[in-house]
């Protein structure tokens, strides 16, 4: 986890050695905000939390990808979580920051504080992505009602099964791919989306991309990664030799990179699991799927 924490005072930024961390002080907290909201993961004001509210306003935008935001007292008696308390962890960050200085973590969400599990906290702990986080509302105030939610946890694009259904995808997919060098990033992106759907695969459920090492620069991979959060793991050809299993056979691929199957043997490798949905050509591209269980 990336924190970055700034002390309003020099009582403040005196926490750092307590809590490990380096602790800024003397920047103008809204610019600080701004340099820190995006490239971090949570964020940690020391001090007032009025201050820290107007810093952060202008920069909220949605609860799955905003980071977490936690203020304490310079004088370390409470600990708040104030954004992302469960899918960005604020809430445990405040606990672990309670724990740390002697603070009382103030958690005022309503599932914890009923104590009724917070299913987004839930998906998130055990890696699952929360697909319509506007269903999360909905489920948690059945849950707080003590009636029956609507949950469907599965990689698979299937029709709602309630007539509210919060959907949490695992993360358990490697997508594999290969490519002809300089291929368009547009064309890479369309087609490697049209792939999952087309077998019926959530995005949000996989975990990676996956190629040989002489395409870990390549533009349209990186590109692709980036937009959509993803790591791009690559393997030198005797790493994807090396991988068990029956694979397509190409000797134009094999004489080229040296070995006779890309997509595939890397989908496989990346996902430690089995392959799924094997070598599909689209044009200049192929691409494969691997996971760990059925999807």
């Amino acid at each position: 986890m990336i924190l970055r924490a700034i002390a309003f005072t020099d009582k403040g930024q005196s926490w750092s050695d307590t809590l490990g961390i380096p602790v800024d002080r003397g920047v103008p907290v809204k610019e600080w905000a701004r340099a820190h909201f995006e490239e971090a993961d949570a964020l940690l004001f020391i001090g007032a939390a009025g201050i820290a509210v107007r810093a952060i306003a202008p920069l909220v935008k949605d609860k799955t990808t905003d980071p977490a935001v936690v203020v304490m007292d310079e004088a370390g008696r409470h600990v708040i979580p104030i954004l992302s308390g469960h899918i960005g962890g604020a809430n445990a960050l405040a606990e672990q920051i309670a724990s740390l200085t002697g603070a009382e973590a103030v958690i005022t969400t309503a599932t914890d504080v009923r104590g009724v599990p917070a299913i987004d906290s839930w998906a998130v702990s055990r890696d699952m992505a929360v697909e319509n986080p506007s269903a999360i509302m909905a489920v948690s105030s059945r849950a707080l009602a003590g009636k029956t939610v609507g949950v469907a946890i599965t990689e698979r694009e299937i029709k709602p099964p309630f007539d509210v259904t919060l959907y949490l995808r695992p993360r358990t997919l490697a997508l594999g791919a290969g490519c002809r060098k300089g291929v368009d990033a547009d064309a890479f992106e369309k087609n490697a989306l049209e792939f999952l759907r087309s077998n019926g695969v959530s995005l949000l459920s996989v975990k990676a991309l996956a190629s040989i090492d002489i395409k870990k620069e390549e533009p349209a991979f990186t590109r692709f990664c980036e937009k959509y959060h993803l790591p791009l793991m690559t393997y030198d050809a005797q790493a994807l030799k090396d991988v068990p299993g029956v694979f397509a056979h190409s000797d134009y691929v094999e004489k080229t990179v040296g070995v006779d199957n890309v997509c595939e043997r890397a989908a496989v490798k990346a996902s430690e699991g089995k392959l799924l949905v094997g070598k599909t050509i689209f044009e200049g591209m192929t691409f494969a799927l691997a996971g760990d269980k059925d999807t």
